[in-house]
């Protein structure tokens, strides 16, 4: 009876062990090489997700074959299977089109100004390629058809242009929701950290439109009521279960 308590009691304290194993690593850009920190990394086999801290770094617990999904806006996910406890880099590619990175020393730059930038260091895109006027009209020569419209429309070079422009549209305007809906705002006013910080700024992220037409009041009253929320529903509007790549 002894020794099959003691066996019991041996093998709960094995289990427990076992269930105790973390597993951790950095996540990086597949293009650049560089760190991506607030990576999600979710854990099929138990259920629970973490995010990466701002050096990229990350550790979950885990077990000799569960299946962990790495997820980013913007970026491919990535689906690894537990092997062994050693440290695991990790690589995940851009999903949209990376844009050259505009550096200003020692400034922060509004995205007025980054837009602005951004447009300088792709001049011919917003120059020639930006053309789609077909008719022409020149002093003396009365309307003609536009060579530079026709050939933006139809031409290889001309939509990838298009694509482009679109992209560092899109790209401004979440820098605008980000310059406005920033972490020192939201932490100073729902006091949260992270997890919890980055959780709630992800899920209650406010739209373009309502960030450059609300008054500071109503931003501010909006973060305070969706605060409210997140307390009584911590886990309303959280992302479904992903499930792993087949």
């Amino acid at each position: 009876m002894r020794f099959g308590l003691t066996v019991l009691l041996l093998g709960s304290c094995f289990c427990a062990f076992a269930q105790d194993k973390v597993v951790d690593g950095i996540v990086f850009d597949k293009g650049t090489n560089g760190r991506i920190a607030e990576v999600n990394i979710f854990n099929t086999g138990t259920g629970k997700s973490v995010y990466n801290n701002l050096k990229a770094e990350y550790q979950i617990a885990a077990n000799i074959g569960d299946i962990l999904i790495f997820t980013k806006q913007n970026y491919f996910s990535d689906t690894i299977k537990i092997e062994n406890y050693k440290s695991l880099a990790v690589y995940l590619k851009r999903s949209a089109i990376q844009l050259q990175e505009v550096k200003v020393n020692s400034v922060v730059i509004n995205p007025e100004q980054k837009l602005a930038a951004t447009k300088r260091d792709y001049t011919k895109i917003y120059g020639v390629l930006a053309d789609k006027d077909i008719l022409s009209v020149s002093p003396g020569s009365g309307a003609g058809i536009s060579i530079d419209a026709l050939y933006n429309m139809f031409s290889r070079e001309g939509r990838n242009a298009e694509h482009l422009r679109q992209t560092i549209q899109s790209d401004y305007y979440q820098d605008v929701i980000d310059y406005r809906f920033n972490r020192e705002l939201v932490e100073r006013i729902t006091g949260l950290k992270n997890p919890q910080l980055t959780e709630f700024m992800q899920r209650y992220r406010p739209g373009y439109y309502f960030v450059v037409a609300a008054s500071e009041y109503d931003f501010i009253a909006s973060i305070k009521a969706n605060y409210r929320r997140y307390l009584r529903r911590p886990k309303a509007y959280a992302l479904p279960v992903l499930q792993p790549a087949k």
